[in-house]
């Protein structure tokens, strides 16, 4: 049993937004069975690593890569410590673990599966006895994992395994292309949330079986009989003329088929038996079976964030809407750059992200904020991140790289470099507009956890020069010194010419005063940072609609 404490799902209508390891914020503040739908897209050893993209001053993918994280597992001591604790812990899920070693050897496929066993238990005990569970992966792995989610799950749960056709082509030396992945969709019990979901009738379908047009409408349609086998009522009856057919009764009574007739929802054949006229834009159309071939994420979609694996939100609201109703909680354990929370926050459910780095959250604060504006800030609340200068200090003694992403993220800075010692005294940019013709300009930000001193500033106004930047930010942990605040009082002004205003060329900002609300004085109101998601009411369609970015 895990304590409600203060951030308990169950106790509070808000949604969380959660910074730190999945497998410790599970533990430690989401209750048991609390939790009506969980898809997961955990990462896998793919021979890379997958780094955010964002988009320049320009609309295009920038040079410089961030790593948001590395998806590989290697067999080494952390990992022999999870598979021993899984193994000493029993049960199911540590047979299905051994011999999976047993198989694999002390191998990178055994050390993910050793991080993956003990995430889908917590996953499992924080689901309601009607919650379902959508993992998301790739051929390579999927396999090995439905073992272990036949061992935690019970394999009587298994619905389904849903081929999701992710390419439309691709070209695979020496094999078949590989365009799909695979969601193992398993439920906690036999009784479960489930709400039909359809697609469209094929072509083929269409013609074959709606082959009537309707004359002035167009509506296409095909005919249905008016009679039954089983009387009930006043069936038996002479109507235009017409008779039931031998054996058979009307299956509607005299009112309702005079009613049907006046509507025009019947007609006659040449015999004179009347039929009732089905329209095909009145019908639903085909159950969703377990191969998806209709929704993609497409290059130039307005939803695409660069992040290179988002998915589309159509993929999410298909199985929100599916496994979900308005109200409930979804939880997305691995959430990097948001699209479960952003669909279960369009589709009125609450909803539980997590994610390991700082820059995966403040992608998603930027992402709920272009989506729904600022108010949505008070519709959930983040956890896990500083909210006090000792916590900020704690985070930069124990992870400093987590402390730049965070502190950059406070001022809405996008990471300039993901490979350590290779930023050449940049941290951070960002962009914005401030005159006609469109000239893109820049701030540079450098952070500083530990002591600083004037050289600092001179080294950052070095990197203005040599950047051809306007205006150059100090972050630090420490309150400048005097000196510090001459050397950056001679840099002078920054002359805005389409505002008409002047701002200090280098600005010291301290963390204290980022977590007092204090932003960088520049012409703001125009900033492209980040690349924005595109707000509720301006999007074409709903998002079950929507074809976005194909990967390939």
């Amino acid at each position: 049993m895990v304590s409600g404490g203060l951030s308990s799902i169950s106790r509070m209508a808000q949604s969380f937004l959660y910074y730190g390891d999945n497998l410790d914020v599970l533990q430690r503040y989401v209750k048991d069975e609390s939790v009506d739908l969980v898809y997961l897209d955990p990462p896998f050893n793919s021979a890379r690593n997958f780094n955010v993209l964002f988009a320049d001053q320009h609309g295009a993918r920038a040079a410089a890569q961030i790593k948001a994280f590395e998806d590989t597992w290697r067999w080494d001591q952390a990992s022999m410590q999870a598979y021993t604790e899984v193994v000493e812990g029993g049960g199911g899920v540590a047979h299905a673990l051994k011999a999976i070693r047993d198989l694999l050897g002390d191998s990178d496929m055994t050390a993910y599966l050793a991080m993956m066993a003990p995430r889908l238990k917590e996953l499992h005990r924080v689901l309601k006895p009607t919650g379902s569970m959508y993992l998301h992966s790739d051929p390579t792995a999927s396999h090995y994992l439905k073992v272990l989610m036949d061992a935690v799950f019970d394999p009587r749960n298994f619905r389904n395994e849903i081929s999701w056709k992710r390419f439309s082509a691709k070209n695979d030396p020496n094999r078949f292309g590989r365009s799909h992945d695979v969601l193992l969709f398993y439920t906690k019990s036999n009784k479960f949330t489930w709400n039909v979901q359809y697609g469209p009738f094929e072509e083929d379908y269409v013609q074959e079986n709606y082959r009537y047009v309707e004359e002035g409408t167009g509506r296409r349609y095909r005919r249905g009989d008016l009679t039954a086998a089983k009387p009930g009522g006043d069936v038996d009856y002479e109507w235009h003329g017409a008779r039931p057919y031998k054996g058979r009764h009307w299956a509607f009574s005299r009112e309702n088929m005079d009613k049907m007739l006046a509507e025009g929802r019947i007609e006659f054949r040449k015999t004179g038996m009347p039929v009732y006229k089905r329209y095909l834009d009145e019908q639903p159309g085909v159950p969703l079976q377990d191969i998806w071939t209709d929704i993609r994420l497409h290059a130039g979609s307005r939803e695409r964030l660069g992040y290179p694996t988002q998915k589309p939100e159509a993929l999410l609201a298909r199985i929100i809407c599916a496994s979900s109703n308005e109200g409930d909680v979804v939880l997305d354990p691995f959430c990097g750059c948001g699209t479960t929370i952003a669909v279960a926050q369009k589709l009125k459910r609450r909803w539980i992200g997590i994610d390991i780095t700082h820059l995966a959250v403040t992608l998603m604060k930027h992402r709920l904020q272009d989506l729904y504006g600022p108010g949505i800030s008070a519709e959930y609340r983040v956890l896990g991140e500083p909210v006090a200068l000792d916590d900020a200090a704690a985070l930069a003694q124990s992870d400093p790289y987590q402390f730049q992403w965070w502190a950059l993220g406070l001022v809405g800075a996008r990471p300039a470099e993901g490979k350590k010692g290779a930023d050449r005294g940049i941290d951070g940019r960002i962009y914005f507009h401030d005159e006609g013709g469109g000239k893109t300009k820049q701030i540079i930000l450098s952070v500083k956890a530990g002591k600083t001193n004037p050289a600092h500033v001179r080294d950052l106004r070095g990197v203005l020069d040599r950047e051809g930047a306007q205006i150059g930010v100090l972050l630090t942990m420490q309150p400048p010194t005097q000196p510090m605040r001459t050397e950056a009082a001679g840099a002078g002004m920054y002359e805005s010419p389409g505002w008409g205003r002047h701002y200090p060329r280098i600005q010291i900002i301290t963390v204290q005063d980022l977590l007092e609300g204090k932003e960088i004085a520049y012409p703001h109101q125009t900033g492209t940072t980040f690349k924005a998601a595109v707000p509720v009411e301006e999007e074409e369609g709903p998002p079950q609609e929507e074809q976005l970015f194909e990967w390939g």
